[in-house]
């Protein structure tokens, strides 16, 4: 049985399987190249690492629930100017999450709100950190059936402690009573420990009369402001700009 058998064997029992599946090659390049002992070891070792890290991005990402297709790459800047790409690129560095603020996007449907909340999260997942991402009705309907088969705080404790929250379409329908709790419980145990990020088609100013207290509203809308980014997106829906173009092309073929 010859060494690169034996060190197969080996890796595959500490569960190695980075540099197992590099080793063959590692080893003729370390004899061409002459490599050093040291060089050798760490890059096999650097191997074992990338496809861990790999490994926890990819389950991190299933997890999430963010799109797989709506990422920084596929985000047409060139749509719509008044979409900064230096802003953007700057909160992809997600510095705002370690401090706890709270990222906004407030416009009308089609301008990439969406797009842009699942870019972000997809940049903080590619930086170790665990995302959720839910359209805001459906998160807070998951919380409430927990009531009905006892799992209802353990729901509320997840979303909670979730590092990165992302809420779509907040506001787009009407919050009953009890989704209100949820959702004030949601925003008080967040405050100041883990951000959000939360897109809408309504304006911030009407945001608190999802609340039907106002008191509650008031202060729900206080701890979510505090340290956090609004970016409002104006003009045109990408999504019916597209269906036009395709519309225009298939009748310019039709006529050919």
């Amino acid at each position: 049985m010859d060494d690169t058998v034996i060190l197969n064997k080996k890796m595959e029992k500490l569960r190695l399987s980075g540099m197992q599946q590099t080793l063959e090659q590692r080893l003729k390049a370390a004899q061409s190249e002459r490599w050093s002992y040291s060089t050798f070891l760490d890059t096999l070792l650097t191997d074992e690492v990338e496809k861990r890290c790999q490994a926890q991005l990819s389950r991190r990402l299933s997890k999430s629930m963010l799109s797989q297709e709506k990422t920084l790459e596929t985000f047409d800047f060139g749509f719509n100017p008044k979409v900064h790409p230096a802003l953007i690129r700057e909160l992809a560095c997600c510095k705002w999450v370690s401090e706890s603020g709270n990222i906004f996007f407030v416009g009308p449907s089609g301008v990439g709100k969406s797009h842009l909340a699942h870019a972000l999260g997809h940049e903080a997942c590619r930086r170790g950190i665990d995302v959720l991402f839910y359209r805001a009705h459906k998160l807070l309907e998951w919380i409430n059936s927990g009531r009905g088969d006892g799992s209802h705080q353990r729901r509320l404790d997840r979303i909670i402690k979730i590092p990165l929250l992302i809420l779509d379409d907040l506001g787009l329908q009407s919050m009953p009573q009890i989704h209100q709790e949820d959702f004030y419980e949601v925003i008080c145990e967040r405050y100041e420990k883990r951000p959000l990020i939360i897109t809408s088609n309504r304006d911030m100013s009407e945001w608190a009369s999802v609340f039907s207290n106002p008191l509650i509203g008031s202060a729900a809308m206080d701890r979510l402001v505090h340290r956090a980014t609004e970016i409002v997106i104006d003009g045109g829906s990408y999504r019916l700009d597209q269906f036009k173009s395709q519309a225009s092309r298939r009748s310019k073929k039709m006529v050919q």
